[in-house]
C-alpha cells in the first residue's frame, strides 16, 4: 500500500486528529526533556514506556483495536515521525506502511527494529518476511525490550542505568507471565490442546506453549486477506474431525464468520469481551490495556474454553 503525503500534509497535521498521541518533547520531572518515541503498535509503545519511565514521551500511532495490517496512516502520524527522535517498531513487515511514510516526513533519525534477535517463524505469500506475530511468545517479547533499552541508551547515554534497571525488571515480569501461561496450560487435557483463530496470529504462542494450530478463519498472517468458501468448509471438517472445542474470535476483527464456522462445526463461539488480543492491546486502562494485561487474558480464556484450569 502506497503512502501518498503530499508536502502541504505536514502543515495541516497540527490541525487533523491523531491516532492516540501528540506530538512535542515533554519535560522530565528532573528539569530535563523527554526523548519523543514514535511506537507503531501499542505492544511495542507498551514496551517503550516501561523501559523509558519518565525520560521518554511515547506517541503511539495505531490505537488500540486497529489492525496493523490494514492501516493507513494519517498526516497527524507523519507530523508525529518528523517531530521523533526515535522511532521503533515492531517489525517482520507488520508495518508494511512504515517506510513509505517515514520517507514522506523527512525523519533522518533511526528506526530501531525491535524484533532484531527473533527467531522468525516462516511467513506466507502475504507475508515474505516471516510471521510477525513475535510478542506472543514472551520469550521474544523480552528480546524485544532488551533492543528498545539499548536504543535509547544509544540516544540518551546519560540514562542509560534507568534503561538497564527497568529493562531488567520488566523482562522479569515477562519470565513471570511465560511460567504462569506454562502451568495454566499444562492444566488442559493433551488431546484439546487446539487452537482455532480468525487469523493465523498465535503460531509463536502455540510453539512455546505445546498447542496444536488446527487452522483459521482467514488462512494468512495477514488479517486482510480474503476469506475463501472452499478453506472454510474445509477447516469446518477439520475441527469436526480433530475434535476443536471452540473457534476464539479477535478483538480487532468482526466476529460474524467466526460463529458461523463454530455454529457448522458444532462448537463455542469465545467473542466479545473474550475476544482474543491478536494484534493489539485493548484500551488504556482495561485489563487487557497493557502487554501483560491482554496476554493473561488471551491465556485465561484459552484455558478456560480448552478445558483448564485457571
Amino acid at each position: 500500500m502506497a503512502v501518498v503525503v503530499a508536502a502541504g500534509a505536514l502543515a495541516l497535521a497540527g490541525c487533523g486528529t491523531t491516532t492516540g498521541s501528540t506530538t512535542g518533547s515533554a519535560a522530565r520531572q528532573d528539569g530535563g526533556t523527554a526523548i519523543d518515541v514514535v511506537a507503531t503498535t501499542p505492544v511495542v509503545a507498551d514496551f517503550v514506556r516501561n523501559v523509558g519511565g519518565g525520560r521518554v514521551h511515547v506517541d503511539q500511532i495505531l490505537k488500540p483495536g486497529l489492525d496493523p495490517h490494514d492501516y493507513e496512516p494519517s498526516p497527524a502520524d507523519v507530523q508525529a515521525i518528523a517531530d521523533a527522535d526515535v522511532v521503533v517498531k515492531s517489525g517482520v513487515g507488520l508495518e508494511h506502511w512504515l517506510d513509505d511514510t517515514v520517507s514522506s516526513s523527512g525523519y533522518g533519525g533511526q528506526v530501531v527494529d525491535s524484533s532484531h534477535g527473533v527467531t522468525i517463524r516462516p511467513g506466507d505469500s502475504a507475508d515474505p518476511m516471516g510471521d510477525p506475530h513475535i510478542w506472543h511468545d514472551p520469550a521474544d517479547a523480552s528480546i524485544m525490550v532488551g533492543n528498545i533499552a539499548a536504543a535509547l541508551e544509544s540516544k540518551d547515554p546519560a540514562g542509560a542505568a534507568t534503561y538497564q534497571k527497568n529493562a531488567t525488571a520488566y523482562q522479569a515480569q515477562l519470565a513471570a507471565l511465560d511460567a504462569r501461561d506454562k502451568a495454566e496450560i499444562a492444566s488442559i487435557p493433551a488431546a484439546q490442546r487446539q487452537l482455532v483463530t480468525n487469523h493465523d496470529a498465535f503460531g509463536y504462542y502455540c510453539a512455546r506453549y505445546g498447542i496444536t494450530f488446527v487452522g483459521s478463519i482467514i488462512p494468512s498472517f495477514d488479517s486482510s486477506a480474503e476469506l475463501s468458501g472452499k478453506e472454510l468448509s474445509d477447516l469446518v471438517t477439520r475441527i469436526k474431525q480433530t475434535g476443536v472445542r471452540a473457534v476464539f474470535s479477535e478483538s480487532s476483527l468482526p466476529p460474524k464468520t467466526a460463529q458461523t464456522v463454530a455454529q457448522e462445526a458444532g462448537v463455542q463461539v469465545v467473542g466479545g469481551e473474550d475476544s482474543l488480543f491478536a494484534d493489539g492491546l485493548g484500551p488504556v486502562g482495561s485489563p487487557g490495556g497493557t502487554y501483560l494485561g491482554a496476554e493473561r487474558h488471551n491465556t485465561d480464556t484459552i484455558v478456560k474454553a480448552l478445558g483448564g484450569r485457571v
